[in-house]
């Protein structure tokens, strides 16, 4: 339970600081909506969905109200779809795309991810059919989310899976030309994905995981700011506590409310992932978190390491505070959520190069960043391949959210609006990484891997 003085200490983070719950994700399982028939598969899609769900919104709304916490999202997750949609004899998995946005217009949520394939040692049947439908599925809806997990520590890495989502990733932009690529905002591509990552867009429910479930993710840039600004001028332990104790707060009251969501649900708590996740509201960055550390601009020397500090001291903060710390737990730092970020772009003080250097110690990867509208698939292959790699050899999970841009050219914007802010497009490698991203089959597993 939250003491008097913690409550106190919260309530001032949410009214000064932008403290929220950014997200209560509903978990649930649909391993018995397979059917033959296409159209039967989707209506019990679609029932389970909102039978289930029918409340989440409602529920989090009261818990707003009672609470005085800003609750920003109420999202669903489902099972990974090329899971269930094989047993269905369609060609085209497009309509189950569909179903779940339909499903997630009538309870009301903003988005529902899940439209997802796990590849990282090979495709079944149903996963090249899921894989083939992303583009035109992500044109198509509003709400649905799509993943493709293409590596782990211990399968290595499926470069047929990442030649093939470099492709997926440029016709994703292409079909969504009229809003700037926008569908690519919508998709992302992991290496080492966890099972209860409550944000979007990278979410599913895992197959480990219970009928249904509720998951919060908490957000609070702002107020590990403010924590930071108050111990200027002194040592690096120090600076680390001071964030550890801020990121307890946070994780107490997220999980406090996660509790409160699944008992009014009548569905088991999850977990809480206590996450610094941006958004382009100005006191809300992770990049200025980071100067506030004392660096002139985010991405300039030194920027890897107060990263790495952030991340671990956020881990342990969150580890110290619930037993149930789970997703992905640190500091997110995607570029067109993160109004900091933004500026050390514009200021050239960050570059891609940098940005992939800063994802070996942060808790994603390459997030929301937009490239020219020309990039081949090639190149954005070969990007998905380093980034995948630092997670395959750093036994983490890494993330990439690629949008090429159609028609933009480097020192263009693109503008998303909402959560999910601007980007400054960015330049890549001018050099061709061809002949590397066709040799096609698995890199393999590191040695260390083997810890049996």
């Amino acid at each position: 339970m939250l003491t008097i003085q913690e409550m106190f200490e919260t309530i001032k983070m949410v009214q000064r600081e932008h403290l929220d719950i950014r997200t209560i994700t509903m978990g649930i399982s649909l391993r018995d909506c397979g059917h033959s028939d296409v159209k039967i598969a989707c209506q019990k899609i679609y029932n389970k969905i909102t039978k289930l769900a029918s409340n989440l919104v409602a529920v989090g709304e009261d818990l707003e109200r009672e609470f005085g916490i800003p609750i920003v999202n109420k999202r669903i997750s489902v099972t990974p779809l090329a899971l269930l949609a094989e047993a269905s004899e369609t060609e085209s998995y497009v309509e189950f795309a569909h179903a779940l946005d339909r499903a997630a217009e009538a309870v009301g949520v903003n988005f529902i991810g899940g439209f997802s394939a796990l590849v990282h040692k090979g495709f079944t049947n149903g996963d090249r059919k899921l894989l083939a439908a992303i583009p035109q599925a992500l044109a198509e809806t509003k709400r649905v989310c799509a993943s493709v997990n293409v590596a782990t520590t211990k399968a290595g890495i499926n470069m047929d899976a990442v030649w093939l989502m470099g492709q997926i990733v440029k016709e994703t932009a292409e079909r969504t030309a009229d809003r700037d690529g926008l569908g690519c905002a919508k998709l992302v591509v992991f290496a080492n994905v966890p099972e209860d990552n409550p944000f979007m867009a990278g979410a599913f429910h895992g197959v480990g995981e219970a009928e249904c479930v509720i998951n919060t993710g908490v957000s609070g840039p702002g107020a590990v700011r403010s924590a930071v600004e108050k111990v200027v001028g002194t040592d690096f332990g120090t600076l680390s506590e001071a964030i550890k104790k801020t990121a307890f707060k946070i994780t107490r009251m997220g999980e406090l409310v996660g509790r409160a969501a699944a008992e009014r649900l009548q569905v088991p708590f999850g977990i809480v992932d206590v996450s610094l996740a941006p958004t382009p509201k100005a006191g809300d960055s992770v990049a200025e978190i980071l100067e506030a550390m004392g660096l002139e601009r985010c991405g300039t020397h030194g920027s890897t390491a107060a990263l790495a500090l952030l991340n671990d001291a956020v881990k342990k903060g969150g580890a110290m505070a619930s037993s149930y710390v789970g997703g992905l737990s640190g500091a997110f730092i995607p570029v067109s959520e993160d109004a900091g970020m933004i500026r050390a772009v514009e200021d050239g003080a960050l570059t891609l190069e940098k940005l992939e250097a800063m994802t070996c110690v942060c808790s994603v990867g390459l997030d929301m960043i937009a490239l020219p509208g020309s990039t081949s698939a090639e190149t954005i292959a070969a990007i998905i391949a380093d980034e995948v790699a630092i997670g395959v050899i750093n036994q983490k999970t890494t993330a990439v959210r690629l949008i090429p841009a159609p028609g933009k050219v480097v020192g263009d914007f693109v503008e998303f609006g909402g959560l999910l802010g601007r980007a400054p497009v960015m330049a890549t490698n001018a050099f061709s990484s061809h002949d590397f991203v066709l040799r096609g089959g698995r890199i393999p597993a590191p040695i260390h891997s083997l810890r049996n």
